[in-house]
C-alpha cells in the first residue's frame, strides 16, 4: 500500500498516511481539523545503461574534468565555474 503525505493548511501540520489507491483522499488535519492538501513526493527513477541521464549522479572528479576540458575560461582547478 503506498504511503500518502499531507499538510495543513492552517497549522503547518505535516503527516503521512498509508491508505489504498482506492480510498479518498483524507481531507481533515487530526490536530486542528482544519483542510489538507497532499504533498507530492519525488519518485526514485534509475536508468540502467549506457549514457547519462538527468537523476543519474556524477563523481566530483568527472564533473571537474567535463569542466576542465569544456574551454570555459571562468572555471578553475577546484571544478567551480563564476558562470554556473
Amino acid at each position: 500500500m503506498p504511503i500518502y503525505g499531507y499538510r495543513c493548511k492552517f497549522c503547518d501540520h505535516t503527516f503521512e498516511v498509508m491508505q489504498s489507491v482506492n480510498d479518498e483522499p483524507i481531507k481533515e488535519c487530526p490536530e486542528c481539523k482544519g483542510p489538507v492538501g497532499k504533498i507530492f513526493f519525488p519518485v526514485g527513477i534509475a536508468f540502467k545503461g549506457s549514457g547519462f541521464y538527468v537523476n543519474d549522479h556524477k563523481s566530483p572528479k568527472r564533473i571537474a574534468a567535463e569542466k576542465s576540458t569544456s574551454g570555459c575560461s571562468t572555471c578553475t582547478s577546484a571544478g567551480t565555474c563564476s558562470s554556473d
